[in-house]
This record gives C-alpha cells, structure tokens and sequence, in this order.
C-alpha cells in the first residue's frame, strides 16, 4: 500500500491490513515508526540477499543470478523506496555498504569476463537496479527465478540480435 500511496495514512493501513487502527498503535507510537520498521525490515532482507548470494566467492554467473533472484524477491515483498530513508544516517551507511558490495562484485565480474569492460563507470552499477525494479514491476506473474533470468539475459545480452 505504502509503494502505491506513500501518504497512506495509518488508519487506511490499517484497514487494508484488516485490523484496527489501535492495533497499528499500539505497534507503533507514529507513522514515522512504522515506516521505521518497514525500512528496516527492507534494509535487512537486502543484506540478507546479497550474504546469501555470496558474491565474494561464488562464481561470478552463480553469484550474478543468485544475487538478482534474490533482489527481486525483496522487491516484491518490500515494495518501498528508502529513498525517503537516506537521511538517517545509520540507514545511509547500510545501503552504502550494500551497493559497495554490489560494485565490487560488478568489478569482479568485469575482471573475470562476464561483463564487457570499457562501459563508462558506474554504468553496470545504475542498470542491474533499474532493471531488477523494472521486472519486479512489470513481470509480476514470473517467479523470482525466472524474472532472474530475464534481468540476467538482458544485462549480459542486451535487446540486439546476435
């Protein structure tokens, strides 16, 4: 609800979750607490995503599917932008964190031939996300796997015909 209406308000947050909105309180003290946690819960399935795609020693094709396989999952049930979130600076550090990995293990696979080297900076860096969110949004009826392969596909191959 809160990717669709960011200005949700806690009572149609409630409603949508089938509860009462004294329910939702009693949780949280603000709508700033519950975006808190929303955050947060985001923040830690994205760390939690790139761990489990063991990036570092993967191989890198492996540790490519893994890794997008797994963003998307959080996508899809983290549905938030932290944007919004940045200027918490715990936050800030965290993401961070996680997208210097991301670019490590981009390098890593230029290094090792996976992907095509003499791209302008950061260029791997800004698709891989733009197109994890876009499959996530637009291919809702694939499974995460297969929405894998298709970000995967597309960032090794391209749209042209070989």
């Amino acid at each position: 609800m809160l990717a669709a209406d960011p200005g949700a308000s806690i009572a149609s947050i409630a409603a949508e979750a089938g509860v009462d909105r004294r329910t939702v309180y009693r949780r949280f003290s603000s709508r700033e607490e519950l975006l808190a946690a929303i955050y947060e819960a985001r923040l830690t399935a994205i760390e939690a995503a790139i761990a489990d795609a063991r990036l570092r020693e993967a191989p890198v094709a492996v540790a490519l599917h893994r890794y997008v396989e797994n963003i998307i999952a959080v996508n899809r049930t983290w549905p938030v932008d932290l944007a919004r979130m940045l200027a918490d600076e715990s936050v800030h550090a965290r993401r961070d964190a996680a997208i210097a990995e991301v670019d490590a293990f981009l390098g890593r696979a230029t290094d090792e031939g996976l992907l095509r080297p003499g791209l302008p900076e950061g260029w791997a860096s800004a698709l891989l996300p733009q197109l994890m969110h876009l499959v996530s949004r637009q291919l809702p009826e694939l499974s995460a796997g297969r929405a894998a392969d298709v970000v995967v596909d597309t960032l090794l191959n391209g749209l042209g015909a070989a």
